[in-house]
């Protein structure tokens, strides 16, 4: 795995880990500020710039992945391709690409961006809030997941039915139907009306 900032130990001069910072932004997306990722999402939540991505083989079937248990928000659940924050100062579309390598052990073959939305949602299991301006990303993958056990439980690529059925039977993220539906004008020109996204 290559070092990253996401990867590489952090210690500041005193010894301890440096924390991970978030953008803060106002309603516009225009950046106001940094905050520590874990207050960024204490009640009420501060709103802060991310990312989701959603990637499609070439049958037209999304990517996605069950969270790790091991993390501290939203483990286990299933959710998008990829989601997360970049790094203050760093561009939605390389944090989106970088996160998807960290996390999934490919690079999209294709990602075009796909708009942005908006959203404020409490997740009842941990407390913590989504409080998101969320840059979408759309695209394709040809290699297989090879994904870090450490973010990843297990992935799987499903067709828009088998999602519909899925969705119903598993847990899901908080934010998971929010920025699908925001992302679907760009999903369907991805992947063809017959992919029935």
């Amino acid at each position: 795995m290559p070092i990253t900032p996401a990867t590489a130990t952090h210690s500041s001069s005193n010894g301890t880990a440096d924390a991970i910072l978030l953008e803060l932004v106002d309603e516009n997306g225009v950046t106001i500020g940094t905050a520590e990722k874990l207050s960024a999402h204490q009640p009420p939540g501060q709103l802060h710039r991310a990312f989701s991505v959603f990637l499609f083989d070439e049958r037209g079937r999304l990517l996605l992945q069950q969270r790790a248990l091991g993390k501290y928000h939203s483990p286990g659940v299933w959710s998008n391709t990829c989601c997360g924050h970049p790094y203050p100062g760093e561009a939605p579309f390389a944090a989106a690409a970088r996160r998807t390598y960290e996390e999934l052990g490919v690079s999209p073959s294709l990602m075009a961006e796909a708009g942005t939305v908006r959203y404020n949602h409490p997740d009842p299991a941990s407390g913590l809030v989504e409080q998101e301006y969320n840059h979408l990303f759309v695209g394709l993958v040809q290699a297989a997941p090879r994904p870090d056990p450490e973010e990843v439980a297990q992935t799987a690529f499903v067709s828009q039915a088998e999602l519909t059925e899925r969705h119903a039977q598993d847990t899901f993220s908080a934010w998971f139907m929010t920025v699908l539906d925001a992302a679907r004008p760009a999903v369907r020109e991805l992947t063809g009306p017959s992919a029935g996204w």
